[in-house]
């Protein structure tokens, strides 16, 4: 089962979203978006002049004014509409993500070792620590993470993918969300949360919140859309003194009406982007998760599209990760079999990809194959931190392999130096960008294992992209500095640190964000979550630990660390298509000027009638038209607002130079065309 994505008017939303538009007009709503706020007084006002010319006491015909104020409701219910139907499709996600929250059974183990004995409870009363048994055909009951076993899972329902993954215990794949259905084989489940804490329910309530507070950048878009209004309102204002003062002084004509005014004050201030700004921002939220990244604030979003700075891991993200072992390179007076032989027994107990490729490299170079651990008495030593190493004793000998600088402290300890060969070696191979690992039986080094780490194909396409959009990249790694010089050239990236500690990664978020950049990274392990609470933008992956998510501000539900440049697309996308609609509206309001003036001003001063360039048939079909193309252009708009303009990887000056050209020229001559053909359409139906 897929996660469907709602159609930009699917029926059953354009009626909710209908009802909720109604809804809006409460004036404690209408409050918040103040250009609206002035359509909506100005509704109100030729209202109630339409019930005094009903009454005999009219300023104009009863039919004019009637319609003026009839489609100035219309403005203010389509600006209602657009932010309804954005809403309306993060309520229809959610809907379908709650309709995954089904009541299962769960085959609760009290001992983890016996899968044979098996409670059967439902999911809602499993508590952090129980542990499940999940087969074939089951569903996941809670988010947990697997300890033994190994299963197909579909997390279509929640990732959208329709390829299911491997998820099994020992590994970075062991995190299972509920909802989920295991497909083949077994697993079993530690529960890692209690009831109405799993990630469905968090996803649920993230979704919801789609009414989110405006973000910087918009409340600056609205000071501006605020200041543009009173300038209007101002100017709107003392055109009917003088107009009064000229038709006393001339003694002639007829003063500008009322309902005249209010038009020209309506089509005048930027109602365009007014109706469709918060629309816009509620739909960059739900476009974050139709790309299955869930975006905890709208300020997250936004910050997205103004990222200077981007941390990226290499494994997984730059790199396909899971290092291979590639070639066994012996120390002088060592036999290339001996070496392999030495690297198998250290790794035999390695559950990690790369330990699993050296047991493999060396049966296929060698044919060693399965050992008799029992008769050979051996002793696994386990990865530590603290160490860097890992192993096994076999008797009196301890074979070690880790890093070069791990294993010539081991060799020291034993009081031998370590051979200057290897350590040459050891360059070479982290000058071709793989990872050198240093084998050792006690005090003799006896050689180099090489892992192999492949770059992405077309990452460095991308990071070319993102550098012409101005965004620097660094590439975040725990490797030694010559091979993360290495895999930074051949990936393109434009700076990389190496031997990354979590105190390395947050001075390095400091540092950039000290100097006015914002700073956003990628991360899924406790050690991230500091470096993710302080970045601009974090991105915590679904499969990390819960201290990645909570640090940060989006979850990637695919687990995906490349995710985070399409996050930076999507967050510029939303920035795009307000400065694109922004432009438009401003732009348009030039056609509107030679529409309704002329027809406003016809009686006081004749000679405006020069400025009718539209030739439009009479001075109330000139006003009526333009107030109508007024209202309609947020309808033909509205897609737009909730899809978002195209997404190209350009500079801000050639984004500027582009916007002009298309959404500023567009907004000067679609006025003209639009505003014409309603007035031949008045003419045609004998409205005016």
């Amino acid at each position: 089962m897929t996660r469907r994505k709602p159609a930009l008017f699917d029926p059953s939303l354009l009626a909710a979203a209908a009802l909720d538009a109604l809804r809006k007009l409460d004036p404690r709503v209408q409050w918040r978006n103040p250009v609206m706020f002035v359509v909506y007084i100005g509704s109100i006002l030729t209202t109630a002049l339409w019930a005094q010319a009903l009454a005999g006491h009219g300023e104009a015909p009863a039919w004019f004014i009637f319609n003026v104020a009839l489609w100035l409701w219309f403005t203010v219910l389509f600006a209602n509409l657009a932010e309804a139907l954005a809403e309306g499709r993060s309520k229809a996600q959610a809907a379908a993500l709650r309709g995954m929250k089904q009541s299962v059974q769960a085959k609760k183990l009290a001992n983890p070792a016996d899968r044979t004995t098996v409670a059967q409870v439902r999911a809602d009363e499993l508590r952090r620590g129980d542990v499940v048994l999940i087969e074939a055909g089951d569903y996941v009951p809670a988010d947990g993470e697997v300890i033994a076993g190994a299963a197909s899972v579909d997390e279509s329902a929640i990732t959208g993918e329709s390829a299911p993954v491997i998820r099994e215990s020992g590994g970075d794949f062991s995190a299972v969300t509920g909802g989920t259905r295991v497909l083949s084989d077994w697993i079993i489940v530690r529960v890692t949360v209690n009831p109405g804490e799993t990630f469905l329910d968090r996803m649920i309530a993230m979704v919801e919140s789609a009414r989110r507070q405006k973000t910087p950048n918009e409340i600056a878009l609205t000071i501006l859309l605020v200041a543009l209004t009173l300038v209007f309102l101002l100017a709107t204002a003392t055109l009917l003194p003088y107009s009064l003062y000229s038709v006393a002084v001339a003694k002639s004509g007829t003063p500008i009406t009322i309902t005249a005014l209010i038009a020209l004050l309506v089509c005048l201030i930027p109602t365009t982007i007014g109706a469709l700004l918060s629309a816009i921002g509620v739909a960059g939220m739900s476009r974050m998760l139709q790309a299955n990244v869930i975006a905890t604030s709208g300020r997250a979003v936004e910050a997205a599209g103004d990222v200077d700075v981007l941390l990226l891991d290499k494994t997984g993200t730059i790199t396909l990760g899971n290092r291979q072992a590639a070639a066994f390179i012996p120390a002088a007076g060592v036999t290339e079999e001996e070496l392999a032989d030495a690297s198998q027994l250290a790794s035999l107990a390695d559950e990690t990809p790369e330990g699993r490729s050296i047991v493999v490299l060396a049966k296929q170079r060698f044919q060693l194959r399965e050992r008799d651990l029992a008769a050979l008495n051996a002793i696994f030593v386990p990865f530590s931190a603290h160490t860097r190493m890992s192993g096994v004793n076999v008797g009196a000998r301890q074979i070690r392999k880790g890093a070069a600088d791990a294993i010539e402290k081991q060799i020291a300890a034993f009081g031998q130096g370590f051979p200057r060969a290897v350590l040459a070696t050891v360059q070479e191979v982290a000058r071709r960008g793989s990872t050198p690992l240093i084998v050792s039986d006690g005090a003799r080094a006896l050689g180099i294992i090489e892992l192999k780490d492949i770059v992405k194909g077309g990452i460095r396409e991308r990071f070319g992209e993102l550098r012409r959009m101005g965004i620097r990249t660094i590439m975040i790694t725990g490797d030694n500095p010559l091979t993360a010089a290495a895999i930074a050239a051949e990936a393109g990236v434009d700076s990389f640190l190496a031997e990354a500690t979590p105190e390395a990664k947050l001075k390095l978020i400091r540092e950039h964000q000290g100097q006015g950049r914002l700073v956003a990274m990628t991360g899924d392990g406790t050690n991230d979550a500091p470096a993710l609470a302080q970045a601009d933008v974090a991105v915590a992956m679904n499969t990390g630990t819960q201290a990645a998510k909570e640090a940060g501000n989006m979850v990637d539900l695919d687990s995906n660390p490349t995710k985070l440049i399409e996050v930076v697309e999507t967050g510029k996308q939303m920035l795009m298509t307000r400065g694109a609609l922004t432009t438009f509206s401003i732009a348009n309001d030039i056609a509107k000027y030679f529409a309704i003036i002329p027809a406003a001003f016809v009686t006081t001063y004749p000679q405006l009638n020069a400025l009718n360039v539209m030739h439009l048939a009479s001075p109330y079909s000139a006003i009526l038209s333009a107030v109508i193309f007024n209202a309609l252009i947020i309808v033909f708009l509205i897609p737009l607002a909730l899809k978002g303009v195209r997404y190209r990887a350009l500079g801000a000056a050639s984004l500027l130079r582009r916007n002009l050209l298309v959404y500023g020229l567009g907004g000067i001559l679609v006025p003209f065309a639009g505003i014409k053909l309603v007035d031949l359409g008045l003419v045609v139906t004998h409205l005016v």
